[in-house]
């Protein structure tokens, strides 16, 4: 059993590094329709459960000392790489499908939710996927922290997410084929063409690891040094909207051009998994099927409400599936879908996914304010 807070973080930081390598040196399937974010929770989780970690107090404190550390700092690095500039060249169908697939997940989540009538905190759990499904796991994460859903409830959530995220991927990479039916269906003219070539503030080049590692601590001491001024929430709400806007405005600034901020944040995003992971087991997974119903139950209104869009709009199944996939789904696989019709629109899929890290957080803590009232 590790009881040594060194070699706990030692342990999950080598499960991260495995599980990342894995995917991005390899040429294994799986990785298309499950990312590797999933195996390190899965992993960190399993070992967990097998009592390899101890739960003492200096283990329980340095796991809490590094999410607080670490979350500000994820959130600032990836919020650095948007520029808002581009989101305008995206074209007209694709702005239409995007704003329709961010209402209707939100919408869908405070129907089931209102239908399902979950205890106070499997909703707030539910709250924080909205954040995931807005924008991505790290949103998700920074909702579950700022409105303080429970261990076992994240849980929960996560694994709902990791379920229903897979079975959609599979969904929309089936209907491809199908496109041409459904742009019939619609009446729409495929966006394809009038796409290619749109770019990505995304840079790639030189790494300068350990300036954006200072950059993004900086922020993050900031950030929690101001919450103990004031709060608009409470201290975690407040540190999660600082960084928030602290990345937004950056992107507008020369530290955009820093490259290599997308590598160093995932790292963190992997590192908080991990965390999350290794406080967790598998017996406490027991009875979550009615979770899992209620999370497909959001992603069929969801498909709905974009079908319903998709008639009245004229928009093309490209469109349509782009836009929700990079919000279920985010910046892991919606480049995946996006070349399954045409390579040369991956960066568009990229540009939309990372967009959602602004709206994720918030669209989540607006969910969790209209379910509470």
């Amino acid at each position: 059993m590790i009881t040594n807070p060194t070699v706990y973080l030692f342990t999950l930081a080598f499960i991260a590094t495995f599980f990342f390598l894995l995917e991005s040196k390899t040429s294994f399937k799986i990785f298309k329709l499950i990312p590797s974010v999933v195996f390190i929770y899965g992993a960190s989780m399993l070992v967990a459960s097998l009592g390899l970690f101890d739960t003492n107090a200096e283990i329980n404190a340095i796991c809490k000392q590094t999410k607080s550390n670490l979350l500000p700092s994820m959130l600032f690095l990836m919020l650095l790489q948007v520029d808002l500039r581009y989101l305008l060249k995206i074209g007209k169908s694709l702005l239409i499908a995007y704003i329709l697939a961010v209402f209707s997940i939100g919408v869908s989540f405070v129907l089931v939710m209102f239908a399902f009538g979950f205890s106070p905190e499997m909703s707030r759990a539910f709250d924080a996927l909205a954040g995931s499904w807005i924008g991505g796991t790290a949103n998700m994460i920074a909702v579950g922290e700022a409105l303080h859903v429970g261990k076992d409830a994240l849980d929960d959530a996560l694994v709902v997410d990791s379920v229903n995220y897979t079975l959609w991927v599979t969904i929309l990479l089936f209907l491809v084929p199908f496109a041409s039916y459904f742009n019939k269906f619609t009446k729409s003219r495929e966006n394809i063409a009038y796409l290619e070539g749109v770019g990505c503030a995304c840079t790639i080049g030189t790494k300068r690891y350990w300036l954006l590692i200072f950059l993004s601590l900086s922020v993050s001491f900031l950030t929690q040094y101001l919450s103990t001024l004031f709060t608009f929430h409470s201290t975690i709400t407040t540190v999660v909207i600082l960084a928030t806007l602290f990345g937004t405005l950056g992107s507008f600034t020369k530290l955009r051009e820093l490259s290599g901020s997308s590598e160093v944040a995932n790292s963190m995003l992997f590192m908080i998994i991990a965390l999350i992971g290794s406080h967790s087991v598998i017996k406490n997974f027991s009875g979550l099927g009615v979770y899992v119903f209620a999370g497909f139950c959001i992603l069929l209104l969801h498909a709905a409400f974009m079908t319903l869009g998709a008639k009245i709009f004229r928009l093309d199944l490209f469109s349509v599936g782009v836009a929700s996939l990079v919000n279920i789904g985010g910046v892991a696989s919606a480049p995946i879908l996006a070349a399954a019709y045409n390579k040369s629109l991956v960066s568009v899929a990229v540009l939309m996914a990372i967009m959602g890290y602004i709206i994720g957080t918030f669209g989540g803590l607006l969910i969790g304010s209209i379910l509470t009232h």
